[in-house]
């Protein structure tokens, strides 16, 4: 059987570069079936589920709905539910965890300050604290929005879970279905594509120890798409595996080129040259796409180091 993303592995289409964009990431449980667009279509009130679509918008928060691994339909409500809000721009990452009977009080939160990095009202509205546990791995089942999610979604997260590895969450939408399974992994923010158990093992193992994997990797959800490529070419040129060692610091140009300067905590800096491609010959976006089309794909063209010219004293 033919999906997008076999066609996808087929191609050897690059991952690099792919990953949703959010500055922070605000998880509610919600057991249950899930449709196409999960806030509205669950069982969660769809009032409720627009509200926070409309706090959210415009302020770096994406909101996404989690469950535990395993049968769903239809499951009986807890009485309290798992929040997670994780902020991922580098010098500022953090991940913290509440728990709510009442998730309409998500709404008091102020969600502008979530996406600066302000976690003050999710501790104040939800009793957030530090989350003290393993990395999340959120792996996207959502069989409705493309049938490669549940397929190859729903046993990668069995696999896991029943495996031992803690902080496994099956996460309605990450994007980029054709590259499933797709996770991400919190608190650093980084996604992964074509995902299997082994080395999403090390992933998380990683994540741990403040190292991120690059096997896989799609690229950190703090920066848009031409910083999540420069980023890891930076990394794939230096060996540099620090969580929070880079930065993508600015990004000039538009469509289809850019010149992306990624910073390391040490002062080095780096130019790098992203250019937009169209994938080729064109294919399946998504196994529910009526047609066929040619993914974007960000292409870095060179990577240079910037030499930092010091002042000499008079």
């Amino acid at each position: 059987m033919s999906t997008c993303s076999s066609v996808s592995r087929d191609l050897d289409e690059p991952v690099s570069g792919t990953a949703a964009t959010a500055r922070t990431w605000l998880l509610l449980e919600q057991p249950g079936p899930w449709g196409a667009k999960a806030l509205t279509s669950s069982h969660l009130d769809p009032a409720l589920g627009r509200a926070l679509e409309a706090a959210a918008k415009d302020t770096g928060v994406r909101i996404v709905l989690i469950r535990r691994p395993g049968r769903h339909a239809d499951r009986r409500m807890p009485a309290t539910r798992r929040v997670y809000v994780a902020h991922t721009v580098p010098g500022n990452v953090w991940l913290r965890a509440a728990t709510t009977s009442d998730p309409g009080q998500l709404l008091d939160l102020d969600f502008a300050a979530l996406g600066r990095g302000d976690h003050r009202t999710f501790d104040a509205v939800l009793g957030g604290r530090p989350h003290d546990g393993d990395p999340l791995a959120l792996v996207c089942t959502n069989g409705k929005r493309d049938r490669c999610c549940a397929l190859l979604g729903r046993p990668l997260a069995a696999e896991l879970a029943t495996s031992g590895v803690g902080g496994v969450w099956e996460v309605t939408h990450l994007g980029g279905h054709r590259f499933s399974p797709t996770v991400l992994v919190l608190p650093y923010g980084y996604a992964y594509g074509r995902a299997e158990a082994h080395t999403l093992k090390e992933v998380l193992h990683g994540a741990r120890e403040g190292r991120i994997v690059l096997e896989g990797c799609r690229g950190g959800s703090a920066w848009e798409r031409p910083g999540q490529a420069a980023e890891l070419a930076v990394r794939a040129r230096t060996g540099e595996d620090a969580a929070q060692a880079l930065s993508v610091v600015r990004t000039a140009g538009a469509a289809p080129r850019w010149e992306v300067t990624v910073a390391h905590t040490d002062g080095r800096r780096w130019q790098v040259d992203v250019a937009q491609g169209a994938g080729l010959p064109p294919r399946p976006e998504s196994c529910g796409a009526s047609v066929l089309g040619s993914p974007a794909r960000m292409d870095v063209v060179a990577v240079h180091e910037v030499r930092v010219a010091t002042a000499l004293a008079s």
